[in-house]
This record gives structure tokens, sequence and C-alpha cells, in this order.
């Protein structure tokens, strides 16, 4: 059985963080919030602890996992060197959604890293997860607490729809407050290369520090070879349903709409097939005319934290209404329109320019 325990987001009751730091000493999994998504933690240093993760997500085993820490003095438990701008970007992101890749630590056990010399490690924020890192007085490796591959949880319900049964304890602290998953930052290499687009922006990290890459595409989907970080397979984060991703390549979303109102008109002439969309708050009543929509306004499109908050709510809700395609357009490459785009992409199981 899977407990739930509602605790509060802001100011954690310490009894029940107690409880949680002694699953994890134990060996056992706990699924809590930080300020990206949900993560199912396990004792970053117990090997038995961490394949429990692997286990329970349905994870292969090429998928590294993001060790957390409590902040940059826990950094020699997990990591050897500091490469270069590590301090800088750790005194201005840290805690917060900015994973650092760095050389392993041979504390840190191989299936952690999926068998890399490299380690993928964050402070996050969020109050519930700094606590139970200050009880547990452990490194704590936390995937998204859901079965892989599908959309990451950003309510303890989600959780629970994924892993009841297969974990110990879910602490239960609302919604996560940015909603998509931490950026990657690869410090091993010059310039640094951002491996997964995520809750800090490229550009504020280039302000920092100067340019740093993209990584290209992965193109290996089910490679036997280990990854350097989650979140670069090709095909993550998806719902059930199928998205369908029209993609404003042209940067004009009238032309992006009319492609989905175009699409949504063939697809309801030849199927019974029920439809969903994602969109905004100025663009929802365009829908209004077709009978039978699942509408889903993420927030205004001024508003890229409010969309990324909601993202992957908007996918679960469409797909629990048991809409068979859910359709959507992006929202450009600026600020955590990256991160957005990237979620989208790898969620979709098709994707149309326009």
């Amino acid at each position: 059985m899977t407990e739930i325990l509602k605790i509060n987001p802001r100011k954690p009751e310490l009894s029940l963080i107690r409880k949680a730091a002694e699953v994890i000493r134990g060996g056992g999994l706990v699924a809590f919030p930080t300020e990206t998504v949900y993560g199912l933690g396990g004792n970053a240093l117990d090997a038995q602890a961490v394949q429990r993760i692997f286990l329970a997500k349905g994870r292969p085993a090429n998928d590294p996992l993001i060790v957390h820490i409590l902040n940059k003095s826990w950094l020699d438990r997990v990591t050897t060197t500091l490469p270069p701008n590590t301090e800088l970007l750790v005194h201005h992101f840290w805690p917060g959604p900015l994973t650092l890749i760095f050389p392993r630590n041979l504390a840190i056990p191989p299936n952690v890293t999926a068998g890399g010399n490299s380690v993928a490690v964050r402070a996050p924020s969020h109050p519930i997860a700094q606590a139970l890192l200050a009880v547990t007085e452990l490194p704590i490796a936390a995937p998204s607490a859901n079965r892989f591959g599908h959309t990451s949880p950003t309510q303890a319900s989600h959780v629970f729809a994924d892993l009841a049964g297969r974990i110990d304890l879910i602490l239960d602290g609302g919604d996560c407050p940015i909603g998509l998953e931490s950026t990657v930052l690869d410090l091993t290499k010059e310039p640094p290369v951002i491996l997964r687009p995520g809750g800090i922006p490229r550009e504020e990290i280039e302000q920092l520090i100067g340019k740093v890459n993209l990584a290209a595409k992965n193109k290996s989907g089910d490679t036997e070879g280990y990854l350097v970080s989650p979140g670069m397979l090709d095909r993550h984060y998806s719902p059930h349903s199928t998205l369908i991703l029209i993609e404003n390549v042209s940067g004009n979303r009238e032309n992006a709409i009319k492609k989905i109102i175009e699409y949504l008109g063939q697809v309801q002439k030849e199927d019974q097939k029920k439809i969903g969309v994602l969109t905004v708050d100025e663009e929802a009543f365009l829908f209004n005319a077709y009978p039978q929509l699942e509408i889903i306004s993420l927030g205004s499109r001024e508003n890229l934290d409010q969309i990324g908050r909601n993202l992957f709510a908007g996918m679960r809700t469409l797909e629990q209404a048991g809409v068979d395609i859910i359709l959507t357009t992006d929202f450009g490459e600026k600020g955590l329109g990256l991160a957005i785009r990237d979620r989208l992409r790898r969620a979709a199981s098709q994707i149309i320019p326009a």
C-alpha cells in the first residue's frame, strides 16, 4: 500500500518530514513535490534503493537519475571536481531548477548514473524538498514520480495514478509551482551544453556565463548506451492520448491555429474520435463552434510561466477525459518557450509544421 500524507507546502510539518526521512533512510521510496515536478526519492548512496526507483517507474537502466542535495556544501559528497562557472551558477541559481553535470564521486553508485562517469546534481528550492534533505541528511536520487515515459506529475494525484502500490509514501504538497523539469547544463563540456531545456531559460544562463550550446536532438531512441542526462529520449513525457503538435515554425500563430482548425474539421468528418485541444485564454473561443470538443486553456499566451505550470496537468486532464487525440501548438523558443516546445515535441506522436 502507498500512504499519502497531506503536508503544508510552505511550512512542512516536521513530524511528517521525519516519517518520510525514516522511509528513505530505510531504503524505501518517497514521492515529494519540488518546484519543478514531483520527484520519486530514494537514498542516492544506496544502490538497492536506487534500483527500486528504476523498478517502480519501469525506467530503463541506461537513463540516469538526478541527485538532489541540500546546498553547495554537499557537492563534495557527489562530485570530485568543480568545473569552471560552478560557483557563479550555484550562487545565482541554487536552490532552484538548474541541474548541473559534474564528474561522479565514487560514493555515488553506478546505477544512479547509468554506468557513466558523470552525475546530474541539483539543489531544489521547494520547502518540502529542502526539509526532507535536511532531515534525511542524505543525497536523494529523484527522477519524476511517474511511470516511465508518461506525462510528468505536478500534483500528488498524478503520482498516485501512476505509482500506487509501487512506492511507500507520497507527500502531498499541492501543485508544483513551475511544472516543468529543471534545465540540465553539462559543465564537463566547454562551452557548457544544455542537455535539457527547463525551468531556467537559456538566456538567463548566457547572461551570467556567456555562450552555452544546445544539445543536438537525440536520434538514438532506444539506445543501449548510457545517456548523460535524463529527458534526452526522443519520446518522453507522453500522455496516453495521441498528441499532435502543430509546430509554429513560421512564428505566425494564426497559421498554426488555422492548421489546428483544418485538422480538427478533417478528423471530425472522417472519424468518431474524441478530440481535445490544449490552447490559451486568448484563443479558446476559436474552438467553441466544434461540438463535443474538450478544450483546456493553459493560461494567457503572454504568460509562459503559467503555461509551463499547467502543461502536464492539462495533458493529464484531457487524457482522463478519454480523448483519443490532443491537438496543440507551441510558443516559440524564447524564455520558457524553449522548454515548453521541447516537452511538446517529446510528447507528440506526430509533429506538423505550420
